[in-house]
């Protein structure tokens, strides 16, 4: 990987100007031009380094849903079952994993009825109980990559901005979000392009994508590192059982360590799934993350009854979130 490519990772995953030519600005803030920045990314986004370029979406901040669900998939139907799950728009991302509950998928929807529709729909479709895992409050969120010069990489805790009031998206809004959720036009005006889909005004199309993330409803806009490409092959969602008087207390303390990138409170599913703190880590091998785990338990010690991991052995799906038509 070139200078150029590793500094415009490491200083826009997030921060995209919202200007006529943002891509313009970035290449003189890192000592290009226009041009070679943008075939910089179409390079990066080819050798599927980045995942994709452009805003992250957050569909409860649009008064939409969002929840982690998983379920024990037999291992006959277990392709078939991927197969139509993933099919799904409303599945963002889908893992298998190394535990008797072997499937895990995002489910993201416009409206909290669709959501539990959706589960509904999947237990139909699967003839399987689905697990339903909401998020209950976050401790950290902050999935962020830093590459050094020698090819390296690693997890740096960068906290995205404290969930924000949300707002109730409309047609506008939605057009925007179509036409964006893909990615970012690689073009000197990608708002002017956004705008030319919308049918609205380049001015316009800025002034409601700022509001967007001033209200939460965008998480941050830019590069969407792809991190089993460079290098962070194995992730393991570490679960945790702590005593519920002591989780907020505990999960602030998770959610602080630097090799946490997701830090989580959800429901336990008794007696299948007794744990209510969700810890991610990410490492290069599967020595790496129990090393990071290790930390986790030397920190909540006797806090914890019992923990356990789940290294993601495949990637079923990921995408983002989609709008219905």
């Amino acid at each position: 990987m070139n200078e150029l490519s590793r500094h415009f990772i490491n200083r826009y995953q997030g921060g995209f100007p919202i200007v006529e030519h943002p891509y313009s600005c970035i290449a003189a803030n890192l000592g290009t031009d226009e041009a070679n920045l943008i075939a910089t990314i179409e390079g990066l986004l080819a050798d599927g380094i980045l995942s994709r370029f452009g805003p992250l979406y957050d569909a409860s901040s649009m008064g939409g849903a969002l929840t982690l669900a998983a379920m024990s998939v037999p291992q006959k139907k277990f392709t078939g079952i991927a197969e139509a799950i993933n099919n799904l728009p409303e599945v963002a991302h889908n893992y298998r994993r190394a535990h008797t509950l072997n499937m895990w998928f995002v489910i993201a929807t416009e409206t909290p009825g669709q959501l539990q529709q959706t589960i509904e729909r999947i237990e139909q479709l699967s003839g399987l109980a689905v697990y339903n895992f909401p998020k209950i409050q976050t401790f950290y969120l902050g999935l962020w990559l830093s590459l050094d010069n020698s090819g390296g990489v690693r997890t740096v805790s960068i906290e995205e901005s404290a969930r924000r009031a949300g707002m109730n998206i409309d047609q506008f809004d939605r057009d925007i979000i179509r036409a964006s959720q893909d990615g970012f036009a690689l073009h000197p005006d990608p708002y002017g392009e956004v705008a030319k889909h919308c049918g609205r005004d380049r001015q316009r199309v800025m002034e409601r994508i700022r509001k967007m993330l001033d209200c939460g409803v965008i998480r941050r806009i830019g590069a969407v590192p792809n991190h089993y490409r460079l290098g962070l092959s194995c992730n393991g969602m570490s679960v945790w059982d702590v005593a519920d008087e002591r989780l907020d207390a505990l999960g602030e303390l998770v959610g602080k360590l630097d090799c946490v990138s997701h830090c989580y409170e959800r429901p336990r599913h008794l007696p299948l799934w007794p744990y209510n703190l969700y810890a991610m880590v990410h490492g290069h091998d599967r020595e790496e993350v129990n090393q990071k785990v290790n930390k986790i338990a030397e920190l909540l010690g006797s806090d914890c009854m019992q923990y356990d991991v789940l290294v993601s052995t495949r990637i079923l799906k990921k995408s983002g979130l989609r709008l219905v038509a």
